[in-house]
């Protein structure tokens, strides 16, 4: 189990802290909800879970057949619907290297696909993942 504790901070702003490491990270709501949109929205870290959540998969399941994924990257667009505001689609791309064979390619798209954040969100949200 993880601690992780927050703080109205004011200004429609929160801090949080994530107790295991200390770190530390600012919520701000964004300009089209009143907020000032200095930093990650809520919803913003949502579809930052999903996106890293995918890549860290795809890197551990590599790293158990000693495949190397350096230099995959990745983004997210994030689309909002109103009534009730929500995350209505993450559209998703991982960049993975070139030099991956097909079967290699193919068995860690697999893996990447069924991260915990793909498999913890409402079905409500469409997710579209790409990799290239």
């Amino acid at each position: 189990m993880v601690r992780i504790d927050a703080t109205y901070d004011g200004n429609l702003r929160c801090s949080a802290t994530h107790g295991p490491s200390g770190a530390e990270l600012i919520t701000d709501a964004p300009v089209d909800n009143m907020g000032k949109g200095e930093s990650f929205s809520p919803t913003d870290l949502l579809a930052t879970s999903m996106l890293t959540c995918i890549m860290t998969i795809v890197a551990i399941r590599a790293e158990s057949k000693e495949i190397d994924v350096a230099g995959m990257t990745g983004s997210v667009e994030k689309s909002m619907a109103a009534n009730p505001r929500r995350v209505s689609k993450l559209e998703i791309i991982v960049n993975l290297p070139s030099n991956l064979n097909m079967d290699d390619r193919a068995w860690l798209i697999t893996e990447g696909c069924n991260c915990p954040v793909c498999m913890s969100v409402s079905e409500s949200m469409e997710v579209d993942v790409t990799f290239q």
